[in-house]
């Protein structure tokens, strides 16, 4: 059972940038995919960035490429969102998931889920 919990979140302006991040409960952390999901009022959770267990495969979401960058230090059994020029389109609970092996862009390819951290956007 891996636990994830996630910070960083916080309020800024449109423009700004976060970075968020994704502590691991366990060193198996190293063999799984990790992604980033997030889900604004009103709406379904969405996709937002996945990696490979090493690193070395990154994807994202339409609203994400060439803001966003997710990537993953195995030996501190970190994940991080960094997140530039935001948008108030960008406000959401941001979610860390993971999953062993493989990839996947929808969350119920994802065993384990953090509680999430809010992003808030403004204008």
């Amino acid at each position: 059972q891996v636990q994830l919990v996630e910070s960083g979140g916080g309020l800024v302006q449109a423009g700004g940038s976060l970075r968020l991040s994704c502590a691991a409960s366990e060193r198996t952390f190293s063999t799984y995919a990790m992604g980033w999901f997030r889900q604004a009022p009103g709406k379904e959770r969405e996709f937002v960035a996945r990696i490979s267990w090493n690193g070395a495969i990154a994807y994202y979401a339409d609203s994400a490429k060439g803001r966003f960058t997710i990537s993953r230090d195995n030996a501190k059994i970190m994940v991080y969102l960094q997140m530039n020029s935001l948008k108030t389109e960008d406000t959401a609970v941001y979610y860390c998931a993971a999953r062993p092996g493989g990839t996947g862009t929808r969350d119920y390819e994802y065993n384990f889920w953090g509680q999430g951290t809010q992003v808030t956007v403004s204008s």
